[in-house]
Parts: C-alpha cells; sequence; structure tokens
C-alpha cells in the first residue's frame, strides 16, 4: 500500500511540474557554479532561469520552494558514467559483456539512469557501452523524449581499441569474442570513426593506452599519425576526442594529437600535467573506480594499508593538483552504483582537493568540457533549469551531496 501510494505522489509531483511553469527557488546557499552566495533567489520559467540574485520579488503565482539548512547548486554532471555496466562485485566484466543481451543491460540501463537523475545528476558523458553496440544512442533519444527519466546524455558509443588490445581476452580463438569495444587501425580508422558518429556517437572515444604489454602492462596502443588522423576526421564533423590514457606516454600522444579529455591517467605527473594545462586538456582522474575495484579485490580500506595502486593514485592525484590542469569529476561509475555518483566527489577532497573546487569540477568545470557550458552547469539568466538542494553545506563538508532533498531537470521536478 505505501508503494502505490509513492507512486501516485510522484504522477502527482510530475504533473503538478509540467503544469506549473514558473518557480521561485531559495536556499540557506545558493552556489551558482563559480561562488557561493547567500540570500539569493532563483526565478525560473518554464524550462529556463530568468534571474538570479539578491532581493528578487516573487513572481505573480510562482510556486516558493526552500529547505531550511540547504545549499542550491546547479545541475551535478557526471563526467565519466557507463550506464550499460553494474558494479564487477555483482557480475563480473567478462560476464556483462560476453553473456547479457543488449536488450536485458538496456534494460539495467533504465533504471541506471534514473538513480543518476535522482541524485542530483542531470547532465552525463556516458564514455562508451562496452559490448552494448548503440544502447547508449536508444536510451539518450528515451531520456529526450521523455519516456524515461534520466540525465541529458552525450555518449560515445562503441568505443574504438588498437586491434588485439582489448577485452575480453583468454578465449578460445576459433570463435568470434564480442569486444567491450571496436577495434580499427590506420587508415581504416577513417571508416570506423565515420561509422560510429553516423550511428549517433556525440564525441569519439580512444583508448589510447591499455593492458597489452608482454607483461599484461599498460602500453601505448595508437601511434601519434593514428591519434592525429582520428582527430582530424572527428573534428571536421565537429565533434571531438577523448582518451583513456593511464601511461605518460599515451597521454603525451593523446593531448599532442588534439584530444580534448584525459580519462584515468594513472601515471600522471607534474610535468605531463603542465602538458595537459599548456593545451587545454580537462583531466578526469577516476579515483574512485581504483578504489572501488581494489576493495572488490579484498582491500580493506581503513584496515589494511594502502596497496600499491592506491598509493600511486594517490600521488598521480596530488601531481596533477601541483600541476595546475583542469580536474573535472569523473568517476567511472558502473565500476560501482549509478546514483553513488557522489564517491568520485568524497575521494577527491580525501585525496587533496578542496570541496569548492569540488563542486565547480561537478558543474562549471565539466560543462565547459563537454561543450555546453551555455546550456547547464551554472546559475544565470538563460541557462536551463537544472538544480539540485542538498541538506547541509557541500562546500564545506563534501558528502552533504549525498542528502539530496530536491531534484529539478529542464524545469521539471523529478525529486521533492
Amino acid at each position: 500500500m505505501r508503494r502505490i501510494i509513492s507512486v501516485f505522489f510522484l504522477l502527482f509531483i510530475s504533473c503538478f511540474s509540467f503544469s506549473q511553469a514558473r518557480y521561485y527557488l531559495t536556499a540557506d546557499r545558493v552556489f551558482d557554479g563559480e561562488n557561493m552566495h547567500t540570500d539569493w533567489a532563483v526565478i525560473v520559467e518554464g524550462n529556463k532561469i530568468i534571474s538570479a540574485g539578491a532581493n528578487l520579488k516573487v513572481p505573480e503565482g510562482a510556486l516558493k520552494i526552500n529547505y531550511p539548512g540547504s545549499t542550491l547548486t546547479p545541475g551535478l554532471i557526471e563526467g565519466h558514467s557507463h550506464l550499460l555496466l553494474y558494479p564487477y562485485n555483482i557480475t563480473d566484466w567478462d560476464t556483462q559483456v560476453l553473456k547479457e543481451t543488449d536488450a536485458y543491460r538496456t534494460a539495467r540501463a533504465t533504471v541506471h539512469a534514473k538513480n543518476t537523475l535522482m541524485a542530483g545528476f542531470t547532465s552525463a558523458r556516458d564514455l562508451g557501452t562496452e559490448g552494448a553496440g548503440y544502447a547508449d544512442v536508444a536510451l539518450k533519444r528515451a531520456i529526450n523524449e521523455g519516456i524515461i527519466p534520466g540525465p541529458r546524455l552525450q555518449v560515445a558509443g562503441r568505443a574504438i581499441v588498437a586491434t588485439g588490445s582489448y577485452g575480453p581476452k583468454g578465449y578460445d580463438y576459433d570463435q568470434t569474442i564480442m569486444l567491450g569495444a571496436e577495434p580499427a587501425d590506420g587508415n581504416d580508422l577513417v571508416r570506423v570513426v565515420r561509422d560510429q558518429i553516423g550511428k549517433g556517437a556525440d564525441f569519439i572515444k580512444i583508448y589510447a593506452d591499455y593492458r597489452w604489454g608482454v607483461n599484461g602492462e599498460d602500453q601505448p596502443s595508437f601511434t601519434l599519425d593514428e591519434l592525429k588522423l582520428i582527430n582530424e576526421v572527428t573534428r571536421s564533423s565537429g565533434r571531438v576526442m577523448v582518451c583513456h590514457a593511464k601511461t605518460k606516454e599515451a597521454i603525451r600522444r593523446a593531448v599532442l594529437a588534439g584530444a580534448e579529455t584525459i580519462e584515468h591517467g594513472d601515471f600522471i605527473d607534474v610535468e605531463t600535467g603542465r602538458l595537459m594545462k599548456e593545451h587545454n586538456v580537462t583531466y578526469f582522474p577516476t579515483v574512485s573506480a581504483v578504489d572501488q575495484i581494489t576493495q572488490y579485490r579484498g582491500w580493506k580500506k581503513g584496515v589494511d594499508p594502502d596497496p600499491a595502486n592506491i598509493v600511486n593514485k594517490k600521488r598521480s592525484f596530488k601531481d596533477a593538483l601541483a600541476s595546475g590542469v583542469t580536474i573535472g569529476m569523473g568517476g567511472d561509475v558502473g565500476v560501482y552504483p549509478h546514483g553513488e555518483n557522489y564517491l568520485e566527489m568524497e575521494l577527491m577532497v580525501e585525496y587533496g582537493m578542496k570541496p569548492l573546487d569540488v563542486l565547480k569540477a561537478a558543474t562549471m568545470v565539466n560543462a565547459r568540457a563537454m561543450h555546453w557550458e551555455s546550456q547547464v552547469g551554472s546559475i544565470k539568466p538563460g541557462m536551463k533549469a537544472d538544480f539540485a538542494i542538498f541538506s547541509g553545506d557541500p562546500s564545506r563538508n563534501i558528502s552533504d551531496v549525498r542528502k539530496v532533498l530536491f531534484v529539478m531537470k529542464d524545469g521539471i521536478i523529478y525529486r521533492q
């Protein structure tokens, strides 16, 4: 009975949200994407912000929304997501890629999308379906058409890997194995990039290195010329190239070839970070993926000493901060549960970043990295009416982003 009542309440809120055209939002604090303010209000009409600032009068007919002791922020932005994946301690990556149908994985992804939105993340960049084809393109369409709730998406489709580098691996070569991304090399890269764009990729994601070294270590997978070719074709379509790159050499090649973001960067140092800064590249460190996978493998955080990969990740993040490179917020969520995107924000603070800077990373910085800065990531007139309200003050205690009170996307209330 309680569940039935909850469903009717949500339906009522949704219907009311569609019919209500004007809102007057206030909170103890308003973070505009760059600075924190007190005594501010935000006025929304339709799906846009009409005005924001101090001493704003309540418009006639506006619905007033306020939560005591709260902070209003732009809708948060997840910068590195895999909506077609779910935690590896539930089902390992090989099994998800090889044994689960695209239909089953897409059905799960609709729930992942809803959980992401309800956590206050109104926009997200999805970095590849990992064997589920272009299911992310269909997911994005379903969200845009209002069929399912979820964040507005930018999607990569299949992503591109060098032949022989990616998994799943270790199976009989006499059979065809479903790979987690699309292999291509040399001049064939032109065809594959164009094909992925034609099938709906919003950007091109490249694995600039992977674990294909003699001893299974990370090594660069594409040459500098290949990466330049990929970027040239990608740019001609008005899109951008982004690169999974952990090693310093792969990062160097990706940056020189024109990548706009570097994902993971496990072995970044100050010098590499400065190179990225010189080329206006945004770094997505995905520290929570390393943390969670290490825990899945038996590390008892807070009890056991930090293993080598955690020590290395903390050092690389510290070097990135020291280099001055722009750092975005994206945790490789899917490795851990969708809706717990805040784990990355908490670890960024734990590893040395200031809470206010993490809030900036999850709003204004991510919006710029995705070329959406004219639409989302800030609170100012003309921007989309995307907001989250949290109990407490995440600029002082980042874990307050767990305490979601309210979510609005495109002027529609999804959580209240």
